[in-house]
């Protein structure tokens, strides 16, 4: 056990670039996760739709995220605001998706 230790401690001097915590099932296995472009700000990246968890459905930024523990405090901080200004956020969201030429690219690039 001791040597093992040894050996990733010396890999992590010779590579410091490199991630060792990665885990060798995330090497072998494909990713359930669907990618799918998304906007951030006026570009498109590439995103992940869970397809399990409690955030099923949902684009996230990292795959990883998926699974990740609910943040409490910004769950109840959503709830209050979606409360106060949902209809305003909804009308706003539907200009951006209609009238954005990064919004109108993504509905076709996503389209399958």
């Amino acid at each position: 056990m001791q040597d093992c230790y040894l050996q990733s401690l010396l890999f992590s001097l010779i590579c410091p670039k490199l991630n060792t915590n990665m885990l060798l099932v995330e090497l072998f296995t494909d990713l359930a996760e669907k990618q799918i472009w998304g906007r951030k700000g006026k570009s498109l990246v590439r995103k992940f739709r869970c397809v399990g968890g409690k955030r099923h459905g949902r684009i996230v930024a990292k795959a990883q995220q998926c699974f990740a523990p609910p943040n409490i405090k910004a769950k109840m901080k959503m709830r209050i605001t979606r409360k106060k200004l949902g209809a305003r956020m909804m009308r706003k969201a539907k200009r951006t998706k209609r009238t954005n030429p990064a919004s109108r690219a993504l509905r076709t690039m996503n389209r399958r």
